[in-house]
């Protein structure tokens, strides 16, 4: 008996040895995945090399994150509010307002606490959240630019046709294939970056959870996920304002032909508003997506980035009314207590 209770007891440690072994492996593969796939989250370097510079841009970013709120609301309200302006354009603006408050608010908070905090990172599930919501947001918003762009040249070179041209009906249409096209791009796009492993790197050189500054962090051959990118950049940052040039071009031509001076001067100064805003939009993201891989690129990048994420939500609102009787009208009406809410 006490053969076979040694025998037992032999076996029975060597199962448990065997056991803790295969345990203790299991829970090293298991931290090496999660290392790979850095759940800890990342520490954003974002401007840490520019510490002098950290007070400047928290206020630069919250003045232009509350101006962006206030102004982008106000057009939301009196676009609902104010008979006049429902009207395609505005519909659109209002989606655009709508948008850019969702994309500034999933940026701009993080950016404000890593920038005045000691501790400058951000969880995994905090970045894929970000990524996801952005990439979404930000792809979507090419695709309506170009949208509110042909509302603005069937308005202009096809006025007798405006109205049944742009029906609600098409306007909805539009506005829901623009927002269905940033969400497909986000999920395919955020998914096969966010697949890649990082092998313990967590230091992010941004100071927001985007694709590029992503793809540096994996230890894997990324050709795949850069040819991926290259083919994004083209369907949502080459092909976009291309059209929106085209169809400008056409408005400059029907505007030259108008015969009052003063119309044709107007006509010029809200092209060039609008361009102006397209130009900063798309030349910043552009440069952030296909920039040279040096450091002084990465850096300077960083700073241009601002421009599409805090700078153009909030020129929007206010280069789109630019000069706007309607909407001055309904602001009087807002101030004054006679904008009400209709029945």
């Amino acid at each position: 008996i006490s053969y076979f209770a040694c025998k037992f007891c032999q076996q029975l440690k060597t199962m448990i040895c065997c056991s803790l072994y295969f345990e203790r492996h299991l829970i090293s593969e298991r931290m090496e995945k999660a290392n790979e796939s850095s759940p800890i989250g990342f520490v954003l370097l974002g401007f840490s090399d520019h510490p002098h510079l950290e007070a400047v841009l928290f206020v630069f970013v919250l003045l232009f994150y509350l101006l962006t709120l206030v102004g982008n609301i106000t057009i939301i309200i009196i676009s609902y509010l104010d008979p006049p302006l429902h009207t395609p354009m505005y519909f659109f603006l209002g989606n655009l307002s709508f948008l850019d408050i969702c994309f500034t608010t999933s940026l701009a908070p993080q950016t404000l606490v890593n920038l005045r905090g000691p501790e400058k990172t951000i969880t995994y599930g905090g970045c894929v959240v970000q990524l996801y919501i952005s990439l979404a947001l930000g792809s979507t918003e090419c695709i309506l630019l170009v949208v509110m762009a042909l509302d603005r040249y069937v308005a202009v070179c096809k006025p007798l046709h405006y109205v049944v041209i742009m029906n609600p009906r098409l306007c909805q249409q539009l506005a829901f294939i623009s927002w269905l096209s940033g969400l497909a791009n986000s999920l395919i796009h955020a998914t096969f970056t966010l697949q890649l492993p990082f092998c313990g790197n967590h230091r992010l050189d941004h100071f927001i959870c985007e694709v590029p500054a992503l793809l540096k962090l994996a230890c894997v051959d990324t050709t795949i996920n850069e040819l991926v990118l290259f083919v994004v950049s083209i369907l949502f940052l080459l092909i976009p304002p291309a059209l929106i040039l085209i169809s400008y071009g056409f408005i400059t031509q029907a505007v030259l032909r108008l015969k009052s001076v003063e119309a044709r001067r107007k006509a010029f100064s809200t092209c060039s508003s609008h361009l102006t805003v397209v130009i900063i939009f798309y030349g910043t993201i552009i440069y952030m997506y296909l920039q040279p891989s040096n450091s002084y690129a990465q850096d300077q990048g960083k700073f241009i980035s601002l421009f599409y994420t805090m700078v153009t939500p909030t020129l929007n609102p206010i280069i789109y009314t630019l000069r706007n009787k309607d909407v001055k009208d309904a602001l009087k009406k807002l101030l004054t207590g006679k904008l009400c809410f209709l029945q």
